[in-house]
């Protein structure tokens, strides 16, 4: 039983910030948002920066995973092919395009290739599902990967040595600093959240949510399972390319690598980490999991000294600690993080009355 959650009008009931405490999270954390851009040091900035891109990369698993219910272990791939197609897009419309318009026409070719692989990958969803998907998709990471490392097309992906990226440049302003990248990426990261909370509230969100809940069920109602399964593929593949065009901009060089297994896992963790399903999962979840190994870096350095041979322990501690921390959400909450938030507004907003 719900108390002290009085709605008075419709308006009321469907708003998102429906009480003073998650409206207070929500507008405290843009303001900490745009101080931390201003103020934050060159390291910060630079942690920061890899949590926004990720965060984009994660909202995009869970529009598939976390509201489709469908298993990815293969979005490093669409990560990879942001990443590689913006990248040939300023490298071969380089002299064609003028500098200043190239960030308009990249981003949209690199998000628009990857929902269309995406669209690809999504076909055997169509077939199988929960583990048998989860193996094809971690197929089509293998596959991507191994077309870019081959030698056939290393002149445009530049094979194992990788490519040298380009800054962008919107109308004359090039972001050629971490923290004006910074600034980007935050803006995109905050346009991609509200995207994904205002997707699930649409006709297609709630078609989602139904595949998720029970697909034969929703095909009976005339939910389409071809068109639904393959537009939350499109969507959450356009996110990772998203991410992966980022990426490009904001390191100077991008590896095939970068792209392989760990990193699909990394974003599948901090997806369960944050809590599947939920807008702000993704956020919290990728907190978690990027500032966790750096918290055991600086602690393992304070107390060893960074003695050259402790610090060769420090890996195999970071991986060991990462799968606890897995284990240790899966067994204890396995909504994640933000449904451990969401008791603590919610207890918030009740007091001082009877919890229900």
């Amino acid at each position: 039983m719900i108390n002290a959650n009085l709605k008075s009008s419709y308006a009321a009931d469907e708003r998102v910030l429906d009480n003073r405490y998650k409206q207070g999270f929500v507008y405290g954390s843009i303001l900490l948002l745009a101080l931390f851009t201003l103020f934050g040091s060159d390291y910060a900035i630079l942690i920061g920066s890899q949590m926004g891109i990720l965060l984009i990369a994660v909202v995009g698993i869970n529009v598939l995973t976390g509201y489709t219910g469908l298993v990815s272990l293969g979005h490093g791939a669409f990560v990879a092919i942001g990443a590689y197609a913006v990248t040939i897009f300023n490298n071969v419309a380089t002299g064609i395009i003028p500098a200043g318009i190239m960030p308009f026409l990249s981003l949209p070719f690199a998000v628009f290739l990857a929902a269309a692989v995406g669209v690809l990958v999504g076909l055997p969803s169509l077939r199988v599902k929960g583990l048998y998907l989860a193996v094809a998709t971690l197929a089509a990471n293998f596959i991507v990967i191994f077309l870019i490392e081959e030698e056939l097309f290393a002149p445009w992906t530049g094979g194992m040595v990788g490519l040298t990226t380009n800054a962008p440049n919107f109308f004359g302003w090039v972001l050629d600093t971490k923290r004006e990248m910074f600034g980007l990426i935050a803006v995109l990261g905050v346009l991609a959240l509200l995207a994904a909370q205002n997707l699930m509230r649409t006709r297609v969100g709630r078609a989602f949510i139904a595949i998720r809940d029970r697909d034969y069920s929703a095909e009976i109602l005339g939910i389409s399972l071809l068109r639904y399964k393959l537009t939350s593929f499109a969507i959450s593949a356009a996110y990772c390319g998203l991410a992966g065009a980022l990426f490009a901009y904001f390191y100077a060089r991008i590896l095939p690598e970068q792209f392989e297994l760990a990193l699909s896992l990394q974003l599948v963790a901090a997806l369960i980490v944050g809590g599947l399903g939920r807008t702000m999962g993704p956020v919290f979840g990728v907190i978690v999991i990027v500032l966790v190994p750096e918290l055991i870096k600086i602690t393992f350095g304070a107390v060893t000294g960074d003695a050259a041979g402790m610090a060769q322990l420090r890996a195999p501690l970071q991986e060991i600690a990462f799968g606890a921390l897995l284990v240790l959400f899966l067994l204890k909450e396995p909504l994640g993080i933000n449904q451990i938030v969401d008791r603590i507004l919610r207890a918030a907003n009740r007091w001082p009355f009877a919890r229900g």
